[in-house]
């Protein structure tokens, strides 16, 4: 909300005797944040008892401390059919009220909120003290649709709270700035790419061909600057040909140099198979970014049918995060005892046979 003199005349600048428009503003602050609990094991938690919770681990949004409960078999006589799901504010004191906005969800497999389960439809301001420190949502989900969904997969599904906390409000003096667009440099050498402008190397792919510029190719990663400004004979060759990668990765890789970004590309197994292609990419021409971009991606995407593989990736080309993403899928007795019958398996037996030796010091008791 901001204040201001009066307009003035059309074409002055300032009030209407000329002298310079002010303006101010009330702030109403706000802090926001997001936590994400995990339930791995679903079925292991039914049972608990009607009113009985298991509680998240801390987390701290906007100052305060905060914990999420899962209630598996509902919170009250009436939801027992139901999954509650709670915020707890772990800050007790009536003189620490804290006025905050709720939104829990419950996440796809491609982690986004699913719509029809994302709890309240309309902005709700709650006052969290110590006679009230807790709020949610008593039925938010029946235990029979979850099972039924797609959204339960490997005897898991995700939540997510979005907390929103009030903060202080304050007036200040909003000082005449001149607005910057951002940065639109990735653009035009996206569009250098598409056009081929000026371009001095070609790359034979495959049965497709790629025209790139050394300079960008070389600015971007280390390697590339090696083969086509060192003293390789790439450095003087027009027409370079790579054997072992497919031609739309490779045009991936392209739009990530010249656009420090990732092509649009359709979500699920085609799009964990497209990171780890590119994790290889990335990893062979030393572009740190795009193979922790690659990494994060199949850190979400661990199942039985891929953990195997993305085990064997991970441990061949440094992953450390994905690693252990997979280390800890593969601690559910279930998941494990369905990777060990996969063909992937022995695939990871083959050619990491170390990795298997650590897994099971893991799984030691």
């Amino acid at each position: 909300m901001s204040t201001s003199s009066p307009s003035s005349p059309a074409g002055n600048i300032g009030g209407e005797d000329g002298s310079p428009l002010t303006t101010s503003a009330i702030v109403a602050q706000a802090v926001s944040g997001s936590h994400v609990v995990n339930i791995d094991g679903y079925s292991r938690t039914k049972g608990l008892g009607n009113g009985k919770y298991i509680a998240s681990e801390t987390f701290a949004i906007g100052g305060h401390r905060w914990r999420m409960r899962y209630y598996p078999d509902g919170e009250g006589s009436a939801d027992a059919d139901w999954i509650s799901i709670y915020l707890h504010c772990n800050d007790r004191t009536d003189a620490n009220k804290v006025k905050a906005e709720l939104k829990i969800s419950l996440l796809d497999q491609d982690r986004q909120p699913v719509p029809s389960y994302s709890f309240p439809r309309s902005q709700i301001i709650r006052t969290f003290s110590s006679e009230e420190p807790t709020w949610g949502f008593d039925q938010f989900i029946k235990r029979k649709d979850l099972e039924e969904s797609i959204y339960l997969r490997d005897d898991a599904f995700s939540i997510r709270c979005d907390v929103t906390v009030s903060k202080d409000i304050f007036t200040e003096q909003v000082p005449p700035s001149v607005v910057v667009p951002p940065s639109d440099m990735h653009q035009h050498l996206g569009n250098m790419l598409l056009d081929g402008d000026a371009a001095d190397v070609t790359f034979n792919v495959g049965a497709e061909t790629f025209a790139a510029h050394r300079c960008v190719l070389a600015a971007r990663s280390s390697v590339f600057k090696v083969e086509l400004l060192g003293a390789m004979k790439e450095k003087t060759a027009t027409l370079v040909r790579i054997d072992d990668m497919e031609p739309m990765v490779f045009r991936a890789l392209l739009h990530f140099i010249y656009t420090d970004s990732l092509p649009a590309a359709d979500e699920g197994s085609g799009a964990a198979a497209m990171a780890q292609h590119l994790l290889v990419a990335a990893d062979r021409y030393n572009l740190e970014r795009l193979k922790l971009i690659c990494e994060g991606r199949l850190c979400d995407h661990v199942c039985r049918g891929s953990v195997a593989t993305t085990l064997a990736l991970a441990e061949q080309h440094g992953c450390v995060a994905l690693k252990k993403a997979c280390f800890r899928f593969l601690t559910s007795p279930g998941n494990l005892k369905a990777v060990v019958a996969s063909d992937g398996f022995e695939h990871l037996r083959s050619s990491c046979p170390s990795i298997l030796e650590e897994l099971v010091a893991k799984l030691a008791p």
